[in-house]
């Protein structure tokens, strides 16, 4: 069974899971940083759920799952091992149409959750389709060696150049072939190895020396509010 991959907006979305151990508190954290409004359903919370509730950072159904509490949610993770649960919470999923994920029981569900590097706005996911998750954390640990917080700060400048090339009004295909040549410098290793004049200096030549420099600067200043 063949998965499409995609990337879901998630802010201020209900989203649903049964469980109050620690894959559970992965999961709520993985849809807290995408703001997602998180529900858990447990008797019990392990203490970093129950730091995040205390936090008020979710809602808290202290009881056993019960069928209906999957009404209105956006998305639903099943992350227990009561399989007498995890068929109960399959079954209304199903009814709804919900997305459900049910943790290492890949038949059960309609979305799987990738292994995710994030730096800043780059998202680079991996996944086996449910065949491996081992092998999707061993390539995601790799990944994390291979793209570093340089790429964060990348992607900041880039997020502040591409409204200025378009402004300039050469077209289409020019604008094209100008983000291409961008991407095509080694900005990312510039960036890491603190050479922001030759960063300043390709942004240049994209929107023009003042607009690069209050883009480099501004980037600069984030990243040193952040140290």
């Amino acid at each position: 069974m063949g998965f499409f991959p995609v990337n879901l907006q998630l802010a201020r979305r209900p989203c649903v899971v049964v469980g109050g151990g620690s894959v559970a508190r992965r999961k709520v954290e993985s849809l807290l940083a995408c703001e997602a409004e998180v529900t858990v359903i447990s008797p019990r919370l392990e203490p970093g759920l129950a730091a995040l509730r205390q936090n008020g950072a979710l809602r808290w159904l202290e009881r056993e799952y019960r069928e209906g509490d999957l009404v209105g949610a956006f998305l639903v993770i099943a992350a227990t091992d009561d399989e007498a649960v995890q068929a109960r919470v399959h079954a209304e999923a199903e009814r709804h149409n919900l997305l459900l994920n049910v943790a290492d029981v890949p038949k059960w569900c309609n979305l799987i959750l990738p292994a995710v590097v994030r730096r800043g706005r780059l998202n680079v996911a991996v996944s086996t389709g449910g065949a491996s998750p081992a092998l999707a954390g061993r390539l995601r640990r790799q990944l994390e060696e291979q793209f570093g917080d340089e790429y964060r700060l990348l992607l900041e400048l880039l997020a502040i150049l591409r409204p200025l090339v378009i402004e300039r009004g050469a077209g289409c295909q020019a604008n094209c072939q100008c983000f291409k040549e961008l991407v095509a410098a080694d900005l990312a290793g510039w960036i890491k190895a603190g050479r922001w004049d030759l960063v300043e200096e390709r942004a240049a030549a994209a929107v023009g020396p003042v607009a690069a420099r209050a883009a480099v600067n501004r980037v600069k200043s984030e990243m040193q509010e952040g140290a």
